[in-house]
């Protein structure tokens, strides 16, 4: 059991491992996307909004009214009102009208109006547009300068500009429009991460399931195997010593493979000879421990009606029920056989058996047993249990006996 929490603790934990991975992978390429459009949205707003103050200044500087203006009396009185039209219709942040000597004739400060431009004007002035960002008397500024003509000579500069904090603010706008998608994007992917992780998980079980059973059953098989050639091994020397008359040798043979304690098991109902001999056998072993291994009364098991496998499956319930219960302990047996089948009843005052392992408990090679004690075949019994069940089309049912411990039933058809 401990080896199998430690199997389910790894496996649980490489799943977090690949959902993190899945998760900042999705995580990443979100914000590298959002980070990319928010760019691409800042190179956006910057284009749109130079090319609206180039567009609002060489239509200002265009006009008749404009290049008729500069120079006179009244330019300020003429030109104030228009500038201040165009900047509201248009959105920029001001309207400048400055005449060939770079004095402002119009600007949104009154105090401004009359002196010099705060930026050399003699680019624009020598005929040259210019688009860029300048420290102006409001602040930085995206501004475009376009030169006024008048029958051919630059009589003055129509400047149109826009605050940066008014660029910034339109950015955040444009930006917090795009976030409930940026964060759709990231939960669906999330979700998408956690569905994919999911099937993986469920299809790295699958196939670790697989894997460790199959590499259990071999190494079951491997010792069965070798338990199979040992047994026929022995078998074949108690014949020749039997068949060659010399029994004496034969029951001394037997006896240095498994001392007999001797014990007689047909006051508890057991007729058929070779079970009375493996449970009175195993009675006496287990006495010796301190336990006691009971009998049920009511057990009945005429001659004849018990199979090898009968007496295999009993025997292999008894050992991990005796195994189970330790010594000094208690085992009860109850073994009902007649023409129609088999029902067999071991119990014990054990530990029990672990609800989360019940599901796993007549797999190949499970155990209550700690790993690396003294028998090789750990969780063999259990295994030869499980299969002759099967094959026999029987059933098994597992609980807790009256004393606290495990309850094992197992029902089987008569073999035909």
């Amino acid at each position: 059991m401990a080896r199998y929490s430690e199997w389910l603790l790894e496996r649980r934990f490489r799943l977090v491992v690949v959902l993190v991975i899945q998760c900042a992978v999705v995580v990443t390429c979100v914000g590298l996307t959002a980070y990319a459009a928010a760019r691409v949205q800042e190179r956006q707003v910057r284009e749109a909004t130079t090319e609206r103050v180039l567009a609002v200044a060489r239509s200002l500087a265009e006009l008749d009214q404009v290049r008729d203006a500069i120079g006179s009396d009244d330019a300020e009185q003429e030109l104030q009102p228009l500038t201040e039209l165009i900047q509201q219709a248009s959105g920029v942040d001001y309207v400048v009208i400055s005449d060939a000597r770079g004095i402002r004739i119009t600007h949104p400060v009154p105090d401004e109006r009359g002196r010099p431009v705060s930026t050399d004007p003699s680019d624009v002035l020598a005929g040259a547009t210019f688009v860029g960002t300048e420290e102006g008397t409001l602040g930085p500024t995206l501004r475009a300068k376009v030169p006024v003509y008048r029958g051919g000579v630059v009589v003055g500069a129509a400047s149109v500009g826009v605050l940066e904090s008014e660029i910034a603010a339109d950015l955040r706008t444009s930006l917090t429009a795009m976030a409930p998608w940026v964060l759709l994007a990231m939960v669906v992917g999330l979700t998408g991460a956690a569905g994919v992780s999911a099937a993986i998980g469920a299809r790295v079980r699958r196939l670790e399931a697989e894997n460790a059973e199959l590499g259990e059953q071999r190494r079951l098989s491997r010792a069965l195997r070798e338990q199979t050639h040992e047994f026929r091994t022995r078998i074949h020397a108690v014949y020749g010593l039997v068949e060659s008359g010399e029994s004496d040798a034969a029951l001394e043979y037997l006896a240095e493979l498994a001392p007999v304690t001797g014990a007689d098991t047909r006051d508890g109902g057991v007729e058929d000879p070779r079970l009375r001999a493996v449970l009175g056998e195993m009675a006496a072993e287990y006495r010796s421990q301190g336990g006691v291994l009971e009998i049920d009364p009511l057990t009945s098991t005429s001659a004849g009606e018990l199979g090898a496998d009968d007496v295999s499956l009993i025997a292999n319930l008894v050992i991990n029920a005796v195994e189970a219960a330790g010594p000094g302990g208690h085992v009860h047996v109850l073994v009902l056989a007649d023409e129609v089948g088999t029902e067999v009843a071991v119990a014990d005052d054990g530990p029990g058996l672990d609800p989360e392992a019940l599901p796993m408990m007549m797999e190949h090679g499970y155990s209550t047993k700690a790993p690396g004690g003294e028998r090789a075949t750990r969780g063999v019994g259990l295994a030869v249990v499980w299969q002759i069940v099967r094959d026999r089309d029987g059933e098994i049912e597992v609980g807790r006996s009256p004393a606290g411990g495990a309850l094992v039933t197992v029902r089987l058809r008569r073999r035909r």
